[in-house]
């Protein structure tokens, strides 16, 4: 039961960032990086979903803003062949 209720939570997550994705287009210039997960969780930033890789080792998570017109969206996650072993991407999505 518990399984079910946490598939059922990642899939409407994973249609959330999907459907967002589809209309949002993603910055191309790579200087405007949105920072770290840390960085937009200090400003203010808000998780608005998040979709895990079925290997576990990575995430998508989507940040909110009130006060900003657009979302963030990080990919984070864990390679122990690399160094350093925790990695992550944030950028705007308009």
């Amino acid at each position: 039961m518990l399984l079910a209720r946490a598939f059922v939570a990642f899939m409407a997550a994973l249609s959330t960032l999907i459907a967002i994705g589809a209309d949002a287009h993603a910055d191309a210039v790579s200087d405007e990086s949105a920072g770290t997960v840390e960085q937009l969780l200090k400003a203010g930033w808000q998780v608005a979903g998040y979709a895990s890789n079925s290997d576990s080792r990575s995430t998508f998570i989507l940040f909110k803003n009130p006060a900003e017109n657009y979302l963030v969206q990080c990919l984070a996650g864990y390679d122990v062949t690399r160094s350093p072993r925790v990695f992550e991407n944030c950028y705007r999505l308009r």
